[in-house]
């Protein structure tokens, strides 16, 4: 019989006389159809009896075959891979011995799950075959039991948080009771209230005489709890065991992660360091929600005028997009909103990241390892090298980053990065200081973005603000704006904001590099000379006027203006 177009387990099937070839054929194209794999189709729909089917492969493989109802689900492994990896390739760890990681299959042919879990744990992989019916039905199991976890988690039910946490505690520490039952719910409260505030960083801070928690949300940094001082330890060592670091190590700053699987297809990841202070360690968590990349190009801030011009900007199919500003300005949301619109299919997207904070399937994502000699420059070169249409490099913070992005650049692909400089026009200026020669500025860079975060005024209690007709000139809006009726708008504060604000908008500063910003930037223009050009021709706005737009549609405040752009 001829199968040579079958391959894995069709295959298998067939030589083995299971099954037919025509009805192998069509039972892999339903199984594709319901994306599940072929081995489970073929027992939903009784075509093979899962006992009979492990028997005959065991035999045929030469692998060890195990009944899954004697195997104790509390002692799994499940902490070494990521739970939808254990979904994707049906493979489910059963035990670890050494530098060998046994896992429970119903297809032995399934080697594309084993290469995977081999390049994620590092180990050898041993495949041990079960009964299908038995696998699916403790997969199952498994993924409901964390979805319920997540259940108690949103209704508060602190007992029984699923935070994929640490193991044990270094002998060094055994005086240190981080599972106490009060520092756990504590913790846990802690970092479910930041979650469900839409906080993006928690400080814990150790001092002489107290101890101090704070969330960041939108942007301000605000005190929520002070613990007693005599806890302090407690809790650090707490959230090091949770972030797998080595809590006997408190003389030198650590990095870790704590991952909270929210459901079966989310989860919410928090970026752990650590800091020794004077009084003990200062740590610090940030909340990574990969959600945040998914809010749209309209829920960013854009004006109209300002959307065309990026969008423009980000389809073409070479050349350079920059955006800048400030630590915690909203950079990388609005650089993996463009990712997001771009990434198709037929588009290969890799991406340069120090760390990565967003995670986007389909993106080939690389985290910077200087340790290693992975640098921004080293992996911009692989990228080079591996067939890319689109590169987003995090920064650009060097010459030689500089030269090989914009090398990227002129030769077909498109770049995208940040810069560290207070405006756009300053951008241009920057990448001449640092070396790259004003015709490859001009030839490579398509637009610069400048952009802040301001925050959003509540809509259910802000309030109209009286200001005289000079101070409004001052602030920096014109005589036909006021004589027009302008309504300016203050933050009161009730209990649905935080000081009379909720969330955040961008406010953008966009320059295109048109014919006439690269003539001036080959005569090597400053950044004064680059800003008047732009501003002659029509086009550009300054963020002090993108910031009075927002004012004057009543989204923020004037104050809050102030705060980000005044100098």
């Amino acid at each position: 019989m001829e199968t040579t177009a079958l391959q894995g387990l069709a295959r298998y099937l067939v030589n083995s006389r299971l099954l037919d070839e025509d009805t192998v054929i069509k039972a892999q194209e339903e199984a594709e159809d319901k994306r599940i794999p072929l081995i489970t189709h073929l027992v939903e729909q009784g075509l093979l009896e899962a006992d009979k089917l492990a028997g005959s492969a065991s035999q045929e493989f030469g692998l060890p075959l195990l009944d899954l109802d004697a195997v104790d689900r509390d002692h799994l492994p499940l902490d070494l891979v990521d739970p939808g990896l254990i979904q994707k390739h049906h493979l489910l760890p059963l035990f670890k011995r050494g530098t060998r990681l046994f896992l429970a299959a119903s297809d032995p042919t399934n080697q594309e799950g084993v290469k995977e879990f081999q390049f994620h744990t590092g180990l050898s992989i041993e495949l041990i075959l079960v009964a299908e019916n038995k696998l699916s039905r403790l997969l199952a199991e498994l993924a409901e039991e964390r979805e319920a976890a997540a259940g108690a988690l949103l209704e508060e039910n602190l007992e029984n948080i699923d935070f994929e946490t640490g193991d044990q505690l270094p002998e060094e520490d055994e005086d240190v009771d981080v599972e106490e039952a009060p520092v756990v719910r504590f913790v846990n409260k802690i970092l479910l209230d930041a979650i469900n505030s839409g906080v993006s960083d928690i400080h814990f801070e150790p001092y002489e005489k107290r101890y101090r928690i704070r969330y960041r949300q939108d942007g301000m940094l605000y005190e929520k709890a002070s613990p007693p001082v005599n806890i302090a330890h407690r809790i650090s060592s707490r959230l090091k065991v949770m972030a797998r670091l080595n809590i006997a190590e408190r003389r030198v700053p650590q990095d870790g992660r704590i991952k909270l699987r929210i459901s079966r297809n989310q989860a919410i990841d928090f970026r752990v360091n650590t800091c020794p202070t004077v009084y003990g360690e200062k740590v610090v968590l940030r909340i990574l929600d990969s959600s945040a990349a998914q809010v749209g190009i309209d829920a960013l801030g854009f004006e109209e005028d300002q959307k065309e011009l990026f969008l423009k900007a980000i389809h073409r199919p070479y050349g350079m997009v920059l955006v800048t500003g400030p630590t915690g300005s909203g950079k990388t949301v609005s650089l993996y909103t463009a990712l997001n619109i771009l990434n198709k299919p037929e588009i290969n997207i890799s991406t340069a990241e120090d760390p990565v904070e967003i995670q986007v399937e389909g993106i080939n994502q690389v985290n910077i390892n200087t340790a290693t000699g992975l640098d921004f420059a080293e992996a911009l070169r692989a990228f080079l090298r591996q067939d890319p249409d689109i590169i987003m490099v995090g920064e650009i913070r060097d010459l030689e980053t500089g030269e090989i992005a914009v090398k990227a650049a002129q030769t077909g692909h498109l770049v995208l990065s940040t810069l560290h400089t207070n405006d756009a026009p300053q951008t241009l200026t920057r990448l001449a200081n640092m070396g790259i020669p004003p015709y490859n500025i001009a030839s490579s860079v398509n637009l610069i973005m400048a952009q802040r975060l301001a925050r959003r005024l509540c809509e259910h209690c802000k309030e109209p603000e009286e200001l005289p007709r000079k101070a409004l000139l001052e602030e920096g809006f014109t005589e036909a704006e006021i004589d027009e009726g302008l309504t300016i708008y203050k933050a009161v504060g009730c209990d649905r904001c935080t000081n009379g604000y909720k969330g955040r908008v961008g406010v953008f500063e966009i320059l295109p590099v048109t014919e006439a910003i690269g003539q001036l930037i080959m005569e090597e223009g400053n950044a004064i000379q680059l800003k008047e050009l732009a501003l002659k021709e029509g086009y550009y706005y300054d963020l002090r006027t993108a910031g009075l737009k927002k004012v004057r549609a009543g989204i923020t405040s004037l104050e809050e203006i102030n705060r980000i752009t005044k100098d």
